[in-house]
């Protein structure tokens, strides 16, 4: 049986990729934060909680890590924790960098001191890549990194990091480059969760209005569920590569908007107001990949257009909600 540990295991993609494991006949253990408020929600959801061993760890003390590689001694690391909100990492530059940086070389000096055979795999973002000109669209794994945010600068750090101990050290580790990607149990702090309750809550009389910031940018969405099967098949190549994973398609924040209240029937123009506030300081005006790497060499398949996804999530929202309300659960 291969052993598998996760950090950031009660997050989207943490939950997904545990009942993925758990439905290959992994042994499934993740690392949490130490205190008394982790939350759960996600994995009880999915009817996997009491399958997989949460391990209480400070991924900044590398002498902690250490003792949970010897005792865990695991085939494969997912290490998806990371502060992930772009937005907080404006009000949170300082925490936001040491974290999502210092906890990637913990892990892979952990590997390399304890257990070097370890295949590894890092969570990068699409964020890396900046503002990029059309002319530089879509982005490819070449595409040079360009971070404008405290967040992206700390995920290209932790990306260049990971590329370091597999050339440095001869390490099996990869990054993957997930574009967007969406599900009901995708993070409050995330707009698309907050459009995606929002437009339910006022279906259901619930709620007045949602206020948003810029609806202008354009992003590459996709389905959580279907990118987390690529993060498993990079660490089942013989030989370790940094892939994309997206759709390759690109829709404004207001066009996703807008159709998450049609499908909701829910009048838009009555229930959505704007702030400036609520604008980042600096932000991407458009990003979309190309995903014909992991196609080709992974053998992945994304054949979600983009009214499916949005369909998918309307439907997995109300189902999430509940079932939340069914449980008392907040």
């Amino acid at each position: 049986m291969k052993k598998a540990l996760i950090t950031g295991v009660t997050g989207q993609d943490g939950a997904y990729l545990s009942e993925l494991l758990l439905g290959k006949g992994y042994e499934v253990k993740g690392i949490t934060r130490d205190g008394s408020d982790i939350r759960t929600t996600n994995l009880s959801y999915l009817g996997i909680l009491n399958d997989i061993e949460l391990i209480q760890a400070d991924l900044l003390d590398l002498s902690n890590l250490l003792r949970v590689i010897k005792d865990t001694a695991p085939d494969e690391i997912y290490n998806l924790a990371a502060q992930s909100s772009v937005g907080l990492s404006f009000q949170q530059p300082i925490g936001t960098l040491e974290f999502n940086i210092i906890s990637t070389a913990n892990l892979l000096e952990a590997i390399r001191s304890i257990k070097p055979e370890t295949k590894f795999y890092n969570a990068s973002s699409s964020e890396m890549y900046g503002r990029l000109r059309p002319e530089n669209l879509p982005v490819t794994e070449e595409t040079v990194l360009h971070p404008v945010s405290p967040y992206s600068i700390s995920k290209a750090s932790a990306h260049w990091i990971t590329i370091n101990y597999r050339e440095a050290y001869d390490l099996y580790a990869v990054c993957g480059i997930l574009f967007n990607h969406e599900s009901a149990l995708r993070g409050e702090n995330f707009v698309t969760k907050k459009i995606l309750e929002g437009a339910l809550r006022i279906s259901k009389g619930m709620l007045d209005k949602i206020t948003l910031g810029n609806l202008s940018i354009s992003r590459d969405w996709g389905y959580a569920p279907e990118y987390i099967k690529a993060m498993w098949l990079m660490l089942q190549q013989e030989t370790p590569d940094d892939y994309i994973i997206c759709s390759g398609q690109a829709n404004t924040l207001e066009n996703f908007t807008k159709k998450v209240f049609a499908e909701n029937r829910v009048d838009y123009d009555k229930h959505v107001e704007f702030s400036e506030k609520l604008y980042r300081p600096v932000d991407l005006e458009i990003i979309y990949g190309d995903n014909s790497k992991a196609k080709k060499n992974l053998d992945w398949k994304y054949d979600i257009s983009f009214d499916e996804l949005i369909k998918k999530l309307v439907e997995d929202e109300s189902k999430f909600f509940e079932w939340k309300q069914s449980k008392g659960v907040n």
